[in-house]
């Protein structure tokens, strides 16, 4: 009996474990096939990128310019200048945001019941009590769009959840973005061997 409690202690672990993790960020991309990347080596920031559906509304000052700081870091890692306005960039983009409320779970466990016919299993070893409780929290989801205006063509999309949560500090924020932008773009442009 000794290996039931065992696992009766795992899955209590994992349980506990499972109800209070925190949302990973999750990073989905597409592009158009047969796209020449190698003519892309500027970019311009717009409003609206035209192929991109609507996900939600404008964002106030503070929060476009970290969203646009967390790609721009990226993009000039990757070789890309930005263009001021006006100017005439090989790329265009453009983001929006999205934010949801989701439910998270919190599980607490106290105590070990005792032996001999209290608990779980003939013989006893279960938690004393179990409780769990929820709350909302807001996750947000920014998408980005990149549009080749001289071909008139949407050629690269992502999205990235969980890269916001706007109850958090500012500087939070900031991290999340950068976080997400990174991995956002982690493998663009499309087809780029690891070692470029």
């Amino acid at each position: 009996m000794i290996n039931t409690n065992r696992a009766m202690i795992l899955l209590t672990l994992l349980f506990t474990f499972a109800c209070s993790m925190t949302y990973a960020q999750d990073v989905r991309t597409n592009y158009m096939p047969g796209t020449d990347w190698s003519k892309y080596r500027t970019y311009g920031w717009v409003d609206d990128v035209q192929g991109v559906p609507a996900v939600g509304g404008r964002p106030d000052q503070i929060l476009d310019t970290q969203v646009k700081q967390a790609i721009d870091a990226q993009m000039a890692a990757k070789g890309f200048t930005k263009v001021a306005d006006g100017g005439k960039p090989d790329l265009l983009l453009g983001y929006q945001l999205a934010i949801d409320r989701e439910k998270q779970i919190n599980g607490f466990a106290s105590g070990w019941g005792g032996g001999w016919g209290g608990g779980f299993g003939p013989w006893g070893g279960g938690l004393d009590s179990f409780s769990a409780s929820t709350s909302t929290i807001n996750i947000g989801t920014f998408v980005v769009g990149m549009y080749d205006p001289a071909a008139k063509k949407l050629v690269w999309t992502g999205a990235a959840q969980h890269a916001i949560e706007p109850s958090k500090k500012p500087e939070k924020n900031q991290e999340r973005l950068n976080k997400g932008a990174q991995k956002l773009l982690k493998d663009f442009p499309p087809g780029r061997s690891k070692g470029n």
